[in-house]
Protein backbone atom coordinates (compact mmCIF):
# COMPACT_ATOMS: atom_id res chain seq x y z
CA UNK A 1 0.00 0.00 0.00
CA UNK A 2 0.86 3.55 -0.74
CA UNK A 3 1.62 6.00 2.24
CA UNK A 4 1.60 9.25 -0.55
CA UNK A 5 0.19 9.18 -4.48
CA UNK A 6 0.55 11.93 -6.48
CA UNK A 7 -2.18 11.65 -8.95
CA UNK A 8 -1.61 13.67 -12.46
CA UNK A 9 -0.09 16.72 -10.48
CA UNK A 10 0.74 20.04 -12.55
CA UNK A 11 1.85 23.22 -11.25
CA UNK A 12 2.43 26.24 -13.28
CA UNK A 13 4.46 29.29 -12.46
CA UNK A 14 3.01 31.99 -15.45
CA UNK A 15 4.19 30.63 -18.79
CA UNK A 16 6.57 28.55 -16.83
CA UNK A 17 5.43 24.73 -16.38
CA UNK A 18 7.02 22.92 -13.23
CA UNK A 19 5.42 19.52 -13.30
CA UNK A 20 3.36 18.52 -16.12
CA UNK A 21 1.06 15.69 -14.76
CA UNK A 22 3.18 14.05 -12.66
CA UNK A 23 2.00 10.71 -10.87
CA UNK A 24 4.29 8.37 -9.10
CA UNK A 25 3.13 6.16 -5.58
CA UNK A 26 5.41 5.73 -2.83
CA UNK A 27 4.94 2.51 -0.88
CA UNK A 28 4.63 2.51 2.91
CA UNK A 29 8.17 1.74 4.84
CA UNK A 30 10.31 2.15 1.84
CA UNK A 31 12.81 4.33 0.85
CA UNK A 32 11.76 6.10 -2.13
CA UNK A 33 14.12 8.06 -4.40
CA UNK A 34 13.29 11.16 -5.85
CA UNK A 35 15.80 12.12 -8.42
CA UNK A 36 16.25 15.04 -11.59
CA UNK A 37 18.75 17.17 -12.29
CA UNK A 38 18.42 20.84 -11.34
CA UNK A 39 15.17 22.51 -12.06
CA UNK A 40 13.21 19.24 -13.10
CA UNK A 41 10.67 19.85 -10.44
CA UNK A 42 11.66 17.88 -7.48
CA UNK A 43 11.27 20.50 -5.06
CA UNK A 44 7.85 21.80 -6.59
CA UNK A 45 6.52 18.32 -6.39
CA UNK A 46 8.27 18.56 -2.37
CA UNK A 47 6.29 21.85 -1.57
CA UNK A 48 3.02 20.26 -2.53
CA UNK A 49 3.44 17.07 -0.76
CA UNK A 50 4.13 18.99 2.09
CA UNK A 51 1.41 21.73 1.41
CA UNK A 52 3.22 24.59 1.53
CA UNK A 53 2.04 25.14 -2.31
CA UNK A 54 -1.12 23.76 -4.03
CA UNK A 55 -0.61 22.13 -7.53
CA UNK A 56 -2.79 23.27 -10.69
CA UNK A 57 -4.75 20.10 -11.36
CA UNK A 58 -4.33 16.56 -9.76
CA UNK A 59 -3.99 15.64 -6.35
CA UNK A 60 -2.27 13.93 -3.86
CA UNK A 61 -3.38 10.68 -1.39
CA UNK A 62 -2.05 10.64 2.15
CA UNK A 63 -2.77 6.68 3.86
CA UNK A 64 -5.80 6.21 1.02
CA UNK A 65 -7.36 10.01 1.46
CA UNK A 66 -6.89 13.49 -0.09
CA UNK A 67 -4.24 15.42 2.00
CA UNK A 68 -4.89 17.70 4.27
CA UNK A 69 -3.47 20.43 6.50
CA UNK A 70 -3.68 18.37 10.03
CA UNK A 71 -2.17 15.28 8.04
CA UNK A 72 0.99 17.38 7.91
CA UNK A 73 2.04 16.61 11.47
CA UNK A 74 2.88 13.07 10.47
CA UNK A 75 5.87 14.29 7.68
CA UNK A 76 9.00 15.54 8.68
CA UNK A 77 10.77 17.27 5.93
CA UNK A 78 14.18 18.32 5.86
CA UNK A 79 15.09 21.02 3.06
CA UNK A 80 18.45 21.27 1.13
CA UNK A 81 17.89 25.20 2.37
CA UNK A 82 18.67 24.57 6.07
CA UNK A 83 16.44 27.33 8.23
CA UNK A 84 17.67 27.46 11.59
CA UNK A 85 17.69 30.63 13.32
CA UNK A 86 21.69 31.47 13.88
CA UNK A 87 21.04 33.41 16.81
CA UNK A 88 19.24 31.22 19.33
CA UNK A 89 20.58 29.04 21.52
CA UNK A 90 20.41 24.91 19.82
CA UNK A 91 18.47 23.50 22.96
CA UNK A 92 15.83 25.98 22.86
CA UNK A 93 15.42 26.42 19.48
CA UNK A 94 15.08 22.55 19.48
CA UNK A 95 12.34 22.04 21.94
CA UNK A 96 10.83 24.88 20.12
CA UNK A 97 10.69 23.64 16.74
CA UNK A 98 9.70 19.72 18.07
CA UNK A 99 6.62 22.06 19.83
CA UNK A 100 5.15 23.45 16.51
CA UNK A 101 5.24 19.18 15.66
CA UNK A 102 3.38 18.83 19.03
CA UNK A 103 5.15 17.43 21.71
CA UNK A 104 5.31 18.96 24.67
CA UNK A 105 8.30 20.43 26.50
CA UNK A 106 9.03 17.53 28.83
CA UNK A 107 8.73 15.07 26.36
CA UNK A 108 10.84 17.17 23.78
CA UNK A 109 13.68 17.53 26.39
CA UNK A 110 13.65 14.27 27.16
CA UNK A 111 14.13 12.91 23.71
CA UNK A 112 16.25 15.61 22.11
CA UNK A 113 18.86 14.87 24.26
CA UNK A 114 18.83 11.33 23.78
CA UNK A 115 19.47 12.12 20.56
CA UNK A 116 22.07 14.72 21.52
CA UNK A 117 23.89 12.38 23.06
CA UNK A 118 23.80 9.02 20.61
CA UNK A 119 25.16 12.00 18.14
CA UNK A 120 27.84 12.90 20.24
CA UNK A 121 26.48 16.53 20.69
CA UNK A 122 25.54 17.19 23.90
CA UNK A 123 28.13 20.08 25.04
CA UNK A 124 25.96 21.71 22.11
CA UNK A 125 22.80 22.35 24.12
CA UNK A 126 23.31 26.34 25.07
CA UNK A 127 25.72 26.86 21.97
CA UNK A 128 24.19 29.31 19.18
CA UNK A 129 23.64 27.91 15.76
CA UNK A 130 26.02 30.72 14.30
CA UNK A 131 28.83 28.89 16.54
CA UNK A 132 28.66 25.73 14.28
CA UNK A 133 29.75 24.61 11.47
CA UNK A 134 27.54 23.53 8.32
CA UNK A 135 27.88 20.06 9.43
CA UNK A 136 27.09 20.54 12.89
CA UNK A 137 24.24 22.98 12.33
CA UNK A 138 22.82 19.81 9.45
CA UNK A 139 22.94 17.32 12.85
CA UNK A 140 21.10 19.33 14.86
CA UNK A 141 18.63 20.06 11.73
CA UNK A 142 18.26 16.26 11.01
CA UNK A 143 17.16 15.35 14.85
CA UNK A 144 14.47 18.22 14.85
CA UNK A 145 13.31 16.85 11.55
CA UNK A 146 13.00 13.03 12.90
CA UNK A 147 11.76 13.96 16.58
CA UNK A 148 8.14 13.73 16.16
CA UNK A 149 8.33 10.13 14.48
CA UNK A 150 6.57 10.72 11.26
CA UNK A 151 5.19 8.14 9.47
CA UNK A 152 6.73 9.56 6.38
CA UNK A 153 10.01 12.00 6.23
CA UNK A 154 11.19 13.88 2.99
CA UNK A 155 14.54 14.06 3.27
CA UNK A 156 16.03 16.60 0.16
CA UNK A 157 19.83 16.27 0.02
CA UNK A 158 20.05 14.95 3.79
CA UNK A 159 24.32 13.86 3.50
CA UNK A 160 25.35 17.56 2.33
CA UNK A 161 28.25 18.55 4.55
CA UNK A 162 29.24 16.14 5.91
CA UNK A 163 32.29 13.81 6.25
CA UNK A 164 32.17 10.08 5.82
CA UNK A 165 31.64 9.46 9.09
CA UNK A 166 28.71 10.97 9.83
CA UNK A 167 27.54 10.21 6.70
CA UNK A 168 27.52 6.81 7.39
CA UNK A 169 25.85 7.83 10.79
CA UNK A 170 22.85 9.49 9.18
CA UNK A 171 22.57 6.55 6.90
CA UNK A 172 22.16 4.34 9.47
CA UNK A 173 19.18 6.20 11.21
CA UNK A 174 17.60 6.32 8.41
CA UNK A 175 18.03 2.49 7.83
CA UNK A 176 16.52 2.25 11.46
CA UNK A 177 13.54 4.69 10.87
CA UNK A 178 12.64 2.20 8.05
CA UNK A 179 12.54 -0.69 10.16
CA UNK A 180 10.41 0.72 12.14
CA UNK A 181 7.56 1.40 9.45
CA UNK A 182 8.41 5.08 8.71
CA UNK A 183 8.71 6.00 4.95
CA UNK A 184 11.31 7.98 3.25
CA UNK A 185 11.60 9.75 0.23
CA UNK A 186 15.12 11.13 -0.19
CA UNK A 187 15.82 13.69 -2.33
CA UNK A 188 19.51 13.08 -3.81
CA UNK A 189 22.12 13.81 -6.83
CA UNK A 190 24.56 11.16 -4.61
CA UNK A 191 23.82 7.85 -7.11
CA UNK A 192 25.53 5.81 -4.47
CA UNK A 193 23.38 6.54 -1.98
CA UNK A 194 20.74 6.02 -4.01
CA UNK A 195 22.14 2.25 -4.49
CA UNK A 196 22.46 1.66 -1.44
CA UNK A 197 19.13 2.78 0.38
CA UNK A 198 16.73 3.35 -1.79
CA UNK A 199 13.86 0.40 -2.75
CA UNK A 200 12.14 2.57 -5.43
CA UNK A 201 12.63 5.67 -7.48
CA UNK A 202 11.25 8.11 -9.53
CA UNK A 203 13.52 10.04 -11.81
CA UNK A 204 11.67 13.78 -13.26
CA UNK A 205 13.46 16.15 -16.17
CA UNK A 206 12.09 19.08 -17.45
CA UNK A 207 8.56 18.64 -15.38
CA UNK A 208 7.74 15.47 -16.37
CA UNK A 209 8.17 11.71 -15.06
CA UNK A 210 10.93 10.05 -17.50
CA UNK A 211 10.93 6.54 -14.98
CA UNK A 212 9.49 5.30 -11.75
CA UNK A 213 9.49 1.24 -10.07
CA UNK A 214 11.50 -0.85 -8.19
CA UNK A 215 15.26 -0.02 -8.24
CA UNK A 216 16.75 -3.42 -9.38
CA UNK A 217 13.88 -3.83 -11.98
CA UNK A 218 14.89 -0.40 -13.28
CA UNK A 219 18.62 -1.11 -13.45
CA UNK A 220 18.20 -4.57 -15.19
CA UNK A 221 15.84 -3.33 -17.60
CA UNK A 222 18.64 -0.49 -18.87
CA UNK A 223 21.15 -3.40 -18.62
CA UNK A 224 23.07 -4.73 -21.80
CA UNK A 225 23.26 -8.43 -21.28
CA UNK A 226 26.84 -8.21 -20.18
CA UNK A 227 28.71 -10.47 -18.11
CA UNK A 228 32.29 -9.51 -16.55
CA UNK A 229 34.78 -12.77 -16.14
CA UNK A 230 37.83 -12.76 -14.52
CA UNK A 231 39.68 -16.31 -15.53
CA UNK A 232 43.61 -17.37 -15.74
CA UNK A 233 45.61 -20.01 -18.03
CA UNK A 234 48.78 -21.88 -17.94
CA UNK A 235 48.92 -21.01 -22.04
CA UNK A 236 47.86 -17.77 -23.69
CA UNK A 237 44.51 -18.00 -24.52
CA UNK A 238 42.32 -15.45 -26.13
CA UNK A 239 38.59 -15.85 -25.38
CA UNK A 240 36.36 -16.17 -28.91
CA UNK A 241 33.15 -14.87 -30.13
CA UNK A 242 30.78 -17.85 -30.16
CA UNK A 243 26.81 -17.93 -30.74
CA UNK A 244 26.30 -17.86 -26.78
CA UNK A 245 28.42 -14.81 -26.24
CA UNK A 246 29.79 -11.73 -28.36
CA UNK A 247 33.66 -10.72 -26.62
CA UNK A 248 33.60 -6.96 -26.15
CA UNK A 249 36.63 -6.37 -24.62
CA UNK A 250 39.50 -8.98 -23.00
CA UNK A 251 42.55 -7.21 -21.32
CA UNK A 252 45.26 -8.44 -18.62
CA UNK A 253 44.49 -7.89 -15.26
CA UNK A 254 46.51 -8.99 -12.01
CA UNK A 255 46.57 -12.72 -11.50
CA UNK A 256 44.94 -12.90 -15.04
CA UNK A 257 42.73 -11.60 -17.19
CA UNK A 258 39.66 -9.62 -17.80
CA UNK A 259 37.08 -10.81 -20.30
CA UNK A 260 33.57 -8.18 -21.21
CA UNK A 261 31.39 -10.84 -22.75
CA UNK A 262 27.62 -9.57 -23.96
CA UNK A 263 25.72 -12.39 -23.69
CA UNK A 264 23.28 -13.87 -26.18
CA UNK A 265 19.19 -13.56 -24.42
CA UNK A 266 18.27 -17.30 -24.69
CA UNK A 267 21.76 -18.11 -22.99
CA UNK A 268 22.06 -18.99 -18.98
CA UNK A 269 25.37 -18.49 -16.86
CA UNK A 270 25.51 -22.59 -16.38
CA UNK A 271 25.48 -22.65 -20.22
CA UNK A 272 28.54 -19.87 -20.65
CA UNK A 273 30.30 -21.07 -17.86
CA UNK A 274 30.06 -24.72 -19.09
CA UNK A 275 31.61 -22.97 -22.70
CA UNK A 276 33.97 -21.42 -20.60
CA UNK A 277 35.45 -23.36 -18.56
CA UNK A 278 36.74 -25.76 -21.35
CA UNK A 279 38.73 -22.82 -22.42
CA UNK A 280 40.14 -21.12 -19.27
CA UNK A 281 40.53 -21.34 -15.13
CA UNK A 282 37.40 -19.01 -14.13
CA UNK A 283 38.54 -16.58 -11.35
CA UNK A 284 35.24 -14.58 -11.32
CA UNK A 285 31.81 -14.37 -13.20
CA UNK A 286 28.83 -11.51 -12.57
CA UNK A 287 26.52 -9.80 -14.54
CA UNK A 288 27.42 -6.07 -15.08
CA UNK A 289 24.38 -4.56 -13.63
CA UNK A 290 24.28 -0.42 -15.06
CA UNK A 291 25.03 1.87 -12.29
CA UNK A 292 22.50 4.43 -10.98
CA UNK A 293 24.99 7.09 -12.57
CA UNK A 294 25.14 5.81 -15.95
CA UNK A 295 21.61 5.15 -16.15
CA UNK A 296 20.42 8.92 -14.74
CA UNK A 297 22.63 10.48 -17.11
CA UNK A 298 21.55 8.89 -20.31
CA UNK A 299 18.00 9.85 -19.26
CA UNK A 300 18.49 12.96 -18.81
CA UNK A 301 21.14 13.68 -21.40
Amino acid sequence: MSIISCNNVVKKFNQFTALDSVSINVPKASIFGLLGPNGAGKTTLIRIITQITVPDSGEIIFNGNPIKQSDIAKIGYLPEERGLYKKMKIGEQAIYLAQLKGMSHAQATKELKEWFIKFGIQAWWNKKVEELSKGMAQKVQFITTVLHKPSLLILDEPFSGFDPVNVQLIRNEILAMKANGATIILSTHNMESVEELCDNIALINKAKLIVSGGLDEIRSHYGKNEVEVFYRSTEPVELQSNSLFRLISQEDHKNGRRAILEVDKGANSAQILGELITKVDIVSYKEMIPRMNDIFIKLVS
